[in-house]
């Protein structure tokens, strides 16, 4: 049992205000923590493209007197050769102290977490989770609006496949008194296993009628390496951006977030208004996640429970971008919950008769 993020609901509602807290105390005074991890070594695998999720993990180890190693395109691994999942991980996993990873299918990095020899943290898998970034907007937003209560939050794109959105929204709504509105197209709407335990959330088709009432409004782009057609991506791409025009609309206090990396839904002439903090989001990222290093290697956190329901005799996760597809040594597990099995990798649900 180790102690894995995999989902940020691996942790409690407290241990999320301890993270972010603890990243406020780094950023105040980091060279206390300078020497935190000397002598660690934190493996890094990122199988799809990064740049702020991946140099700001290598940077907050590095930081905190750590070292690193791991490679940030597999086809320079031996996954090129055809090595599954579990095996590079595990081989991986028993070089390092704690370990890192980026996978473009949904349920990677649990499926991974089940054989590891270390700790592994949750960088982005498919279109499905992303809980540093999320812990990385509420520092921001703790810093920013001095609190993460009584928000009402405009997320503006993709809310199908972005994975950073899922993330924060099942954060943010176990915080008092929070709303959301999902301004996107019909095609790219919020998945229902994120709106079905929400209270406080609806719809709205324009930005420009909308962005009046927020507090934090949060872009995302249209992703296209989710998509299978590129007539489909196209169609997408450009019904939500962000200029002047209608950034003139919104509050004084409002303020503008992004995870990057942006293509055109957001004009490059926002960046200068003083509500755009998405550069500044990203300087955040470095120290939540220096502080998220520590809590994992030092503290005693319990452990989770990485699979909690069952095998269905002859049911299988049909979620054609599940891990389940390709790493085959796996067993299709299930929650059942009134009729409704949910894979209990890639969250994908669906009625059976049980």
């Amino acid at each position: 049992m180790k102690n894995h993020l995999i989902d940020l609901n691996d942790f409690s509602k407290s241990q999320w205000d301890e993270i972010i807290n603890l990243g406020e105390k780094i950023m105040d005074n980091p060279h206390i923590y300078e020497a935190s991890c000397r002598g660690k070594i934190m493996g890094t695998l990122f199988y799809e493209p990064s740049t702020r999720t991946q140099m700001s993990f290598q940077s907050a180890m590095l930081r905190l007197g750590g070292g690193i190693i791991g490679f940030d395109n597999p086809t320079a691994s031996s996954v090129m050769k055809g090595e599954s999942l579990k095996d590079t991980t595990k081989t991986v996993s028993g070089y390092s102290d704690i370990m890192v990873m980026r996978h473009p299918v949904a349920g990677s990095v649990k499926a991974a977490a089940l054989t590891a020899d270390c700790p592994i943290i949750n960088a982005g898998d498919g279109g499905h989770l992303h809980p540093t970034q999320t812990l990385t907007d509420m520092l921001t937003l703790q810093k920013e609006k001095g609190r993460l209560t009584t928000l009402k939050i405009g997320i503006c794109g993709d809310l199908k496949y972005g994975r950073t959105v899922h993330s924060l929204v099942k954060a943010l709504s176990c915080y008092e008194g929070n709303s959301f509105v999902f301004i996107s197209t019909e095609e790219l709407q919020m998945p229902s296993y994120i709106t079905e335990s929400l209270e406080k959330w609806h719809k709205a088709d324009s930005l420009d009628e909308i962005i009046g009432e927020l507090d934090v409004l949060y872009m995302t782009r249209i992703q296209k390496e989710r998509f299978t057609s590129v007539d489909e991506y196209e169609k997408q791409a450009s019904r939500y951006i962000l200029d002047m025009e209608k950034l003139s609309k919104g509050k004084r206090d409002l303020i503008v977030l992004h995870p990057l990396p942006r293509l055109n839904e957001i004009a490059i002439e926002v960046d200068d208004d003083p509500r755009s903090l998405y550069f500044k989001q990203a300087n955040y990222g470095m120290y939540v996640r220096m502080a998220l290093i520590l809590i994992i290697l030092n503290y005693d956190i319990k452990p989770p429970v990485l699979l909690r329901g069952g095998v269905r005799a002859g049911i299988r996760c049909e979620n054609p971008k599940c891990i389940l597809q390709t790493e085959t040594h796996l067993e299709h597990s299930f929650i059942e919950c009134d009729g409704v099995l949910t894979c209990e990798y890639c969250e994908t649900r669906k009625m059976y008769p049980i």
